[in-house]
């Protein structure tokens, strides 16, 4: 009887599973067509309109830190960073197919939901120790504490993969220390996630106030450049954390701050030249954080030009390439975030 109970719960998970495929209609430009700027505007459109249904739901009472919600929103975070990165593979798309799939299986209160993550694209299965702890921790007592960073960090370790079948371990590596960096911080959340004690009824409960937040990001650009997909590998891993963070931990922003430095060269010999691409990098930076629903009523904007180097490179160099990797870190727009966010209840 059981063995007959656990087959029929499968037939219904895979018949589930195939309905909502095929409601997750969503489709981007195909990459040898997304040349156009109403082609671009059209998949960004796309881009917001399932962001759009994921607001709804939660302004229905999904909270954000449901397992599904939360890992509908991660899958489409990557597949918006893969598309501004120009990635001109499947993966973008079969992101956003995962992240739709989520939303549809939400607003129709299907039910069960699947807790595996598929390797969309073909992509390899990287740290299977990090793999092996996620498993662990749905298992937990305290999952439902530690639910957003546990979806994310299996979604970070999908397109961890994609990257490494791309362009090996230097590509992959960021995204594995963001889903090693989601995954401690699960288990610590887990392993806190007590049954709170029942007070009696005279006892008033008191509320933490909201703790201060500050955070940081530094995005370097390659040289003489200042688009989205000329962002550092790094540094992009850098920013998409910083967003992650914002969104994982319910941060309020108070003040956003953006400025944009470059370096002592470029093409032209003047510095009215940098100073239009330090406002350019601020212009993309601002422009990616926007898109990923980092839009606040105060931003301070300020492009400096090469006023402010924080790397001289004045000793001799081999040829100009190695000077223009000295001046790296000049190449900058530096981020500073304030907010608040809901204590932590004792």
């Amino acid at each position: 009887m059981k063995k007959l109970f656990t087959s029929l719960a499968v037939l219904v998970l895979c018949s589930t599973t195939a309905a909502l495929a095929q409601t997750a209609a969503t489709q981007l430009t195909p990459a040898a067509q997304r040349i156009s700027d109403q082609a671009i505007q059209a998949d960004h459109d796309a881009f917001k309109g399932l962001q759009g249904r994921l607001h709804q739901l939660n302004e229905r009472g999904l909270p954000v830190r449901n397992y599904h919600l939360s890992k509908a929103q991660c899958w489409l975070d990557v597949s918006l960073h893969e598309y501004t990165r120009n990635d001109r593979s499947a993966f973008p798309q079969a992101a956003m197919t995962e992240s739709e799939k989520l939303i549809v299986a939400l607003e129709s209160q299907a039910s069960p939901l699947p807790m595996d993550t598929p390797l969309v694209n073909d992509a390899a299965r990287l740290r299977p120790d990090l793999w092996a702890r996620t498993e662990a921790l749905k298992q937990h007592p305290g999952f439902k504490c530690a639910a957003q960073q546990v979806a994310c960090s299996e979604v970070e370790l999908v397109h961890a993969g994609n990257e490494h079948n791309q362009q090996q371990w230097r590509h992959a590596k960021p995204y594995v220390q963001i889903a090693e960096e989601l995954v401690s911080e699960a288990s610590q959340l887990a392993a806190q996630c007590l049954p709170a004690p029942v007070a009696p009824e005279k006892i008033a409960v008191v509320v933490p106030p909201p703790q201060s937040v500050a955070l940081q990001a530094r995005v370097l650009f390659d040289f003489d450049r200042y688009s989205p997909e000329h962002i550092r590998p790094d540094s992009r891993a850098e920013l998409d954390l910083l967003v992650s963070r914002v969104k994982l931990e319910g941060i309020t922003i108070n003040t956003l701050s953006l400025t944009g430095h470059a370096d002592r060269l470029n093409s032209t010999g003047n510095a009215a030249y940098n100073q239009q691409l330090s406002q350019k990098r601020v212009n993309t930076v601002r422009d990616l954080l926007a898109a990923q629903g980092l839009v606040v009523s105060l931003v301070s904007i300020d492009a400096r030009g090469d006023r402010e180097q924080v790397e001289a490179c004045e000793r001799q160099f081999k040829n100009p390439t190695e000077l223009q990797a000295c001046l790296l870190p000049n190449r900058r727009v530096q981020i500073e975030l304030t907010g608040t966010k809901r204590a932590a209840q004792p």
